[in-house]
């Protein structure tokens, strides 16, 4: 069931949840979106489709960190309000922490139990859904015959000592066969880039060298050209060779000085960029 944003609206009010809430608990998470394919032809769908056979789960779950999920206790009012301010329609539910999953909870059965005229007693128990559990070494094409046969739409992905490592949804699957998937109440994000002081930028991984050079006037490869990666995040991995921790200091051959500012185990998240004219100032 997919609601549009109108419809979600009309729907949420009938908790008596108006604007949205500030304290947002949710990154990113899950469910069968509206497809908008990037592929000139159907044999370039037939060839990404390869993936589900060549990737596992580890390759493309949604890290830990990155999971919105809420305990079993959450309250009816805080529980519409996620919903309102996530626009998400299904949330996973854990009991004391996210390490302890029972189910999930999905918007269509919360609406139907507890809107208008509906019951008055709330437990979320009582509008669970099954999850799938999966180890990471699992194939794409296995999990998305699992999530067919069963009708569960969404996994968490369990590692070897029984905790959580990621999750991973019908959608994700359907993003490696048709690219990006576009959902109705997606904004175009924009990567941050702030100059804290002369110098000194605090900066989205993700954010393009090119666009770091658009905004700031500062070309951080010094006119070189790399086919390996596009992004800042990517420069400092590629400095390394690996994933750095939060609070590593990394210099390029130029002089500039990148501090990790967030990051986990699969990837670096912001980065504070000290341009070598700052750093002999300092």
């Amino acid at each position: 069931m997919i609601i549009n944003k109108l419809k979600f609206n009309e729907i949420i009010r009938l908790f008596g949840v108006g604007k949205k809430t500030k304290d947002s608990l949710v990154k990113r998470n899950l469910t069968p979106r509206k497809v908008v394919s990037g592929f000139d032809n159907i044999g370039d769908m037939g060839v990404n489709v390869k993936n589900l056979r060549d990737l596992r789960l580890a390759d493309i779950a949604i890290p830990k960190s990155d999971i919105t999920a809420i305990s079993e206790k959450t309250s009816k009012n805080k529980l519409a309000n996620i919903f309102n301010e996530t626009t998400f329609t299904r949330i996973p539910v854990y009991n004391d922490t996210l390490d302890n999953p029972i189910g999930l909870v999905h918007f269509k059965d919360f609406a139907l139990r507890h809107g208008f005229g509906g019951a008055k007693t709330f437990s979320i128990k009582k509008i669970l859904r099954p999850l799938i559990y999966a180890p990471p070494s699992m194939r794409l094409d296995k999990l998305m015959q699992k999530m067919q046969n069963e009708r569960i739409f969404m996994a968490l992905v369990i590692d070897e000592y029984g905790g959580v490592d990621g999750m991973v949804t019908i959608e994700d699957l359907l993003e490696q066969i048709v690219g990006e998937i576009f959902d109705e109440h997606d904004e175009e994000e924009a990567l941050q880039c702030i100059e804290q002081k002369p110098g000194v930028f605090l900066v989205d991984s993700r954010l393009e060298l090119q666009d770091f050079l658009s905004q700031t006037g500062v070309d951080l490869l010094h006119g070189e050209t790399s086919d390996e990666y596009d992004t800042i995040g990517g420069l400092v991995f590629h400095l390394i060779d690996r994933i750095p921790i939060r609070g590593e200091i990394v210099h390029d051959k130029n002089g500039n000085e990148y501090t990790v500012v967030e990051a986990d185990l699969r990837r670096i998240k912001k980065l504070r960029v000290a341009l070598k004219m700052q750093i002999k100032k300092a």
